[in-house]
Formats: C-alpha cells, sequence, structure tokens
C-alpha cells in the first residue's frame, strides 16, 4: 500500500543529533530525516551531490570560502566533491537525499560516522 510521510510523525520518533533515519527510497536515493544541533564534521562527497532540505530551525552551510544560511523551506544542493559542513547553533530538523548507501561522513570517517541507517518507514 502507497502512504503518505508526516515529516512532524517521523521526527517525533526520535531525539538523537547526527543520525539519520531513511523514510523512503527513490529511484535509488533514499530520503533521510536528521535532528542536528552543533558544528558537524568537514568532509565531502566524491561520487554523489547531497540535498538538504530545511523542515524547522535554522543552520548555516559553512564551506571553505562561503558560508549559506539556511531555514524552514529552503532547500541546498552540494555538489559531489565539495568540502562542507553543516553547523546549527540550535535543534533543526532537515531532511536529506542521498544516493542510497551514502556514508554520512562522506570520504572521512570520524565518531559521527554511522553504518546502516535506521529505517523508519518500511
Amino acid at each position: 500500500m502507497i502512504r503518505k510521510i508526516a515529516l512532524s510523525d517521523a521526527f517525533s520518533r526520535f531525539s538523537d543529533h547526527w543520525n539519520p533515519r531513511i523514510i523512503g527510497d527513490v529511484s535509488g536515493h533514499e530520503l533521510r530525516v536528521a535532528k542536528i544541533q552543533g558544528a558537524f564534521d568537514w568532509h565531502h562527497h566524491d561520487d554523489t551531490d547531497e540535498c538538504f532540505l530545511v523542515h524547522r530551525g535554522a543552520f548555516r552551510m559553512e564551506f571553505r570560502d562561503h558560508v549559506v544560511d539556511m531555514g524552514p523551506g529552503d532547500i541546498l544542493v552540494v555538489p559531489r566533491g565539495v568540502e562542507h559542513r553543516p553547523v546549527a547553533d540550535e535543534e533543526c530538523e532537515i531532511v536529506l537525499i542521498e544516493r542510497a548507501g551514502t556514508r554520512n561522513t562522506g570520504e572521512v570517517v570520524t565518531a559521527r560516522t554511522r553504518g546502516a541507517l535506521e529505517r523508519l518507514v518500511p
């Protein structure tokens, strides 16, 4: 059965930060939700672009040469190979679109690297 996904419901099912969950699949890509707060690790993805959509809150995407401020409803695509670091001064809820199996820390391994991601919606 095809069902809609209520983002507010998905976000209510977890409270930790920097631990994306999968809520759907689209043509070889995963729809992921995550709560973020603080600064993430500098990283890049050699083989895939990364799409960020803000559901609630605000964050800034830091690049080595500039910063992009993001708020509710804003979408940002980080092209493959571009080093970046999301930073949220307060908790922020984001939706990510990434190629299936993409490691959350890209080409680096840190304490925040996640293996298999939890799937919230079967």
